[in-house]
């Protein structure tokens, strides 16, 4: 009984690390994760723009998000147009695409262009 004692220390300190090792993964995956918000919004000419609000996954405050959107239509020449939770809403999660990266450091989101973005 002894011996099997004199391992518990060294079993414990393993499991520590181990379980400490999958937070660290966690949090990584986390950071690589990104919110896609999925956006429709009729243009001053009667088209729907179908784009992505691409955004770091924790944040997930709607009106940041709106606003992300409100200025790249703002940049296309459609600002005032309505951009609310019925045109954009968030669709899912994935993993950071590398060339959505540096806008999303610089911005804070990407904007991924689907349709009628022109």
């Amino acid at each position: 009984m002894i011996t099997h004692l004199t391992c518990l220390p060294a079993i414990l300190i393993g499991i520590a690390v181990q379980a400490q090792q999958r937070i660290n993964m966690n949090e990584q995956t986390r950071a690589a994760e990104v919110a896609v918000w999925d956006t429709y919004v009729t243009r001053n000419d009667g088209r729907v723009m179908h784009f992505d609000i691409i955004a770091p996954s924790s944040q997930r405050d709607t009106a940041t998000i709106h606003s992300y959107g409100r200025a790249y239509l703002k940049s296309k020449g459609e600002g005032g147009q309505s951009l609310t939770a019925k045109e954009c809403r968030l669709c899912h999660v994935r993993a950071l695409q590398p060339k959505w990266e540096a806008d999303i450091e610089r911005q804070g989101y990407f904007i991924l262009e689907m349709e009628n973005c022109e």
